[in-house]
């Protein structure tokens, strides 16, 4: 058992400011005695109350995002200071005694209070300041262990006369995890670093395609009202709270364990959790997944409702609420991107994907890919991996990152299931009537493009070179660009047909509103002319399934002379994709059937069409300051071929308390719109502000965002 956590006490209610004698019994055991207000032994020394210094010591923490909730809170392995007033006569350390208990659920820490400043990193500590200029308010600076447990302390001060009797207060602070202290175990040395990774309360989470990143504004609005409180109450909730409170707040001195308890919280199979998956489609008997814009609304719906789960989410959804409450609790986080992510429920580093004669993708397999999967990366030492762990239900990791570069499956927390989920090889197979016409394979698709926000800016960064070996990685990308090109394309040409290559390339990234155009480059490799059926097909599909049926499709007949290179350039006109697409995506398929050998050749590319983009001005960009209320204006131009309605939700933490709605009235094809909305800005620092236009015309919810640096005035 740790030193700084010395035994259990009966789990009930401590004495107040008033009313309280405790006496020192043998074995440095505590009684508790009422006695009268007007008891004589009080009489001359007199400790009235504690002022927990609330302001001052959240700013010391780095905590004073908290500052909502009007309650003190602070990171463990550094000093806080609390006030006494006391009434009567000064503290006489010659003949008086101030002794503090610590208590944690039914555990506790008992301490004199010393007046030299020693602190110590494994145990707890408090220190008297003597030199306090009202001799009736000294202060005392109280310092936890960088290991101690985090979740709601309360704590009781007493102060001992020389008669023996103490007369005592008491108070309540909750106690973090400290990524700024040195011997903590979520230490992160670079300040922008902890900046973003803990106390940004904005981000962007990452969609669409390699190909065509996609990014969406998301609020983790850790420091919104309710939302501390939501996070704590989610440990308590927990089964492992509720099987062994004494075990439980031991072991949260672990961020692993506090990571292990948050990832099986984030979802409700199999407990009390917060969100209920769902990738039906149907999604009438709560909120699609893509509409939910921040954590917090989540986080305080979950409270509400006495822990019910919230219907629903998707992979981004529990990625970014575990983002949020990991980032509560003083753990570094950041939410990740992996495109073309592989699921393989056989363990055998393979997925196949099977296709019929004419380019229509169908399910043949209980493996997948995903465009992309969104998980959640947590900064922290890792002393735990050469012990023994019993795995949890519906609970992935911590995988260590560097264990899935070096291929150490070997080891806990799902590292196999990791390291296939960016390495496995995809077998693309055509079948016919229940016969195997053709296999390709592919060992680069998976794992394409691994992706995070880059620290301090709203774009993406590659760390694709984090998870596994890759050829030429590069810190940066941008968004919404196309990265088609002979060299990335090739490995989705077929090589299935020894006598004909057919290569399919998008000329650029799909947009909302315009053609989607592609050419298909066939190249007749022998020298002998041939005859070939091309069917082109094109599927909607949602990122995690397989895809629906045809939207779009094409065939016909090619002649080709010997050694022929030939180029067909295709278009997907807007009327043909826009009611059936919306925010999915396109799985694209040409086929190549030699009409003497019968031989099969197939190409494809899944790909997202990019949506339009609200755009977003503030009036006086760069004189924003905090608690002046500010203006934005947010506009739309229509690009679909037909009018939309919908409605706007604006939202930003630090920038505006609650969401505002205004309704979009029937917009024709090419018309704008514009809206202006006021706010107040109530924290200094980088804010965004966001906006979704959800249509009610088309299967597309429009977002935009814009950073706004907020200044102290």
């Amino acid at each position: 058992m740790p030193k700084h956590l010395i035994s259990d006490i009966n789990d009930r209610g401590v004495g107040g400011a008033k009313g309280y004698v405790i006496k020192p019994q043998h074995g440095g055991e505590w009684r508790e005695d009422r006695i009268a207000q007007n008891e004589t032994e009080m009489d001359e020394f007199k400790l009235q109350n504690v002022n927990l210094e609330i302001e001052e010591n959240l700013l010391r923490h780095r905590t004073n995002g908290f500052s909502g909730s009007k309650a003190l809170v602070v990171r463990r392995g550094a000093p806080f200071r609390i006030g006494l007033q006391l009434k009567g006569r000064p503290f006489n350390p010659n003949t008086d005694l101030l002794k503090i208990k610590i208590m944690l659920g039914r555990l506790y820490a008992i301490m004199p209070v010393t007046y030299t400043p020693k602190q110590s990193a494994s145990q707890w500590s408090a220190y008297m300041d003597l030199s306090s200029l009202n001799p009736l308010q000294p202060s005392v600076q109280i310092s936890s262990p960088a290991s101690a447990p985090v979740g709601r302390y309360r704590f009781l001060l007493c102060a001992f006369t020389k008669g023996g009797t103490a007369v005592c207060t008491q108070g309540k602070f909750t106690l973090l995890c400290n990524p700024w202290c040195q011997e903590d175990s979520v230490f992160i040395p670079f300040e922008d670093q902890r900046e973003e990774y803990v106390l940004n309360d904005s981000g962007l989470l990452f969609m669409g395609t390699a190909m065509n990143i996609v990014p969406r504004p998301w609020s983790f609005d850790q420091f919104e009202s309710g939302v501390l409180e939501a996070c704590l109450n989610l440990l308590e909730v927990s089964p492992q709270h509720q099987l062994n409170r004494r075990m439980d707040h031991l072991n949260r001195n672990d961020p692993v364990y506090l990571s292990r308890v948050v990832s099986a919280m984030i979802n409700s199979e199999d407990d009390r959790g917060v969100l209920k998956g769902n990738w039906t489609g149907d999604f009438k008997q709560g909120v699609h997944p893509s509409l939910w814009t921040g954590s917090g609304d989540i986080l305080r719906q979950w409270a509400k409702s006495g822990y019910s789960p919230v219907k629903y989410g998707q992979c981004w959804v529990f990625a970014a609420v575990m983002c949020t409450v990991m980032r509560v609790l003083g753990v570094p986080c950041r939410v990740v991107t992996n495109y073309n992510s592989a699921h393989d429920t056989n363990n055998n580093l393979v997925i196949e994907e099977y296709y019929t004669k004419t380019g229509l993708k169908v399910n043949g397999s209980k493996d997948s890919i995903w465009n992309f999967h969104v998980w959640v990366e947590c900064w922290m030492s890792r002393p735990d991996l050469d012990q023994p762990w019993t795995g949890g239900v519906f609970c992935c990791g911590p995988a260590p990152v560097k264990a899935v570069r070096d291929r150490r499956i070997d080891l806990i927390y799902d590292v196999p299931f990791v390291y296939a989920e960016v390495n496995a090889d995809v077998h693309t197979i055509i079948v016919h009537q229940g016969q195997v016409l053709s296999v390709n394979k592919d060992t680069e698709r998976v794992g394409a493009l691994i992706c995070t926000k880059a620290v301090g800016f709203p774009r993406a960064q590659n760390i694709t070179g984090d998870y596994k070996l890759v050829k030429s990685p590069t810190s940066t990308i941008s968004s919404r660009s196309s990265r088609s090109s002979d060299e990335s394309t090739l490995r989705r040409a077929s090589t299935a047909a020894k006598g004909v290559l057919v290569i399919l390339t998008l000329d650029k990234a799909a947009v909302s509103g315009e053609p989607i155009r592609f050419t298909v480059k066939i190249i007749n490799k022998q020298n002998k002319a041939k005859r070939f059926k091309m069917h082109l097909n094109a599927q909607a599909k949602e990122y995690n399934h397989s895809p629906s049926d045809t939207f779009w499709e094409s065939h016909g007949l090619i002649q080709m002379g010997p050694q022929e290179v030939k180029i067909i350039q295709q278009q997907i006109l807007p009327v043909q994709y826009e009611d059936v697409v919306g925010d999915d995506l396109i799985n694209l398929a040409v086929v190549l059937e030699d009409m003497a050998t019968q031989e099969q050749a197939l190409a494809m590319e899944e790909f997202n069409i990019a949506s339009p983009q609200l755009s977003i001005k503030i009036a006086d960009e760069n004189s924003v300051t905090v608690l002046r209320e500010q203006r934005a204006t947010i506009s739309f131009t229509n690009p679909f071929s037909h009018p939309v309605s919908g409605v706007l939700i604006v939202a930003g933490a630090g920038l505006i308390q609650d969401k505002v709605s205004f309704r979009l009235p029937p917009l024709k094809a090419g018309g704008k719109a514009e809206q202006s909305i006021s706010f107040i800005p109530q924290m200094v620092g980088s804010k965004m502000l966001h906006a979704n236009l959800m249509l009610a015309d088309v299967r597309c919810t429009v977002r935009g965002f814009k950073m706004v640096s907020v200044q102290s005035g």
